[in-house]
């Protein structure tokens, strides 16, 4: 009887002391209190009493940025969310160096959020969405580097702007529109004009080629549906030219 009771609590005692670790996790343990090593996936033994094992997921952790409200560089009140994607590397140092280490890495991509877009005008938010990315990725991974996270990606999600801050971003894309149309137009007058001046030193060289031009642009009025009375300037060389004959006459 004595010793099948041995056995049971032998029994008991083994199973008490077996942990299944999944693939995707890993076991931190602790001996009397003092941090003795990290287990592997599979079958692992720990020691009641004298050792405890918490169990830490390394797969990669998608979490929300909440909303931040920040003034951007050119002052202007804008909300915005983003996505976080991390993983931890070294669960050891993870449980060790924080409290809690998914409270802190969302605390730190929120701050690292709101400085980094501070520094950018609303026009970069909206446009430059991927280096702003990388720039916040960047920060955020130096700052978790020596506790043990990993931070994969960080994805700007919403840009929202106050009401009464889009009529007046509609009222500035309206009058730039019309800046670079004036801008359009007046280069366009300009090379039009160093198109004529070019074509009046050419013609100013060979006179006939003015007369070839004004018998070419009267031939096409004459030849137009439509046309009844035609007027059209007379050239003074031509004007000169038949006086000439009509004198030598």
């Amino acid at each position: 009887m004595g010793f099948a009771i041995v056995i049971v609590g032998l029994v008991a005692l083994f199973f008490a002391c077996v942990r299944i670790i999944k693939e995707y996790e890993r076991g931190v343990v602790y001996t009397l209190g003092k941090y003795t090593g990290m287990r592997e996936a599979g079958f692992q033994l720990v020691l009641p009493v004298v050792q405890d094992m918490r169990i830490v997921d390394i797969r990669v952790r998608t979490d929300d940025i909440p909303a931040q409200d920040l003034i951007s560089k050119d002052n202007v009140s804008v909300r915005v969310s983003g996505v976080l994607n991390y993983r931890v590397t070294d669960p050891g140092l993870a449980i060790n160096r924080s409290e809690d280490f998914l409270f802190r890495t969302n605390q730190l991509a929120q701050t690292t959020l709101r400085s980094i877009l501070g520094q950018h005008d609303l026009d970069d938010m909206l446009q430059k969405r991927t280096e702003l990315n990388k720039a916040i990725q960047g920060e955020l991974d130096s700052q978790t580097e020596g506790s043990g996270i990993k931070v994969i990606s960080v994805e700007i999600k919403h840009v929202d702007i106050d009401p009464s801050m889009i009529k007046a971003i509609g009222r500035q894309a309206e009058a730039e529109r019309e800046r670079r149309a004036k801008i359009i137009n007046a280069e366009g007058e300009l090379q039009a004009a160093k198109q004529l001046d070019e074509a009046a030193a050419i013609l100013a060289q060979r006179p006939e080629t003015m007369q070839l031009r004004y018998l070419g642009t009267l031939s096409e009025f004459a030849t137009s549906k439509g046309a009844s009375t035609i007027v059209l300037p007379l050239p003074l060389d031509m004007l000169k030219n038949a006086a000439d004959l009509l004198g030598k006459r």
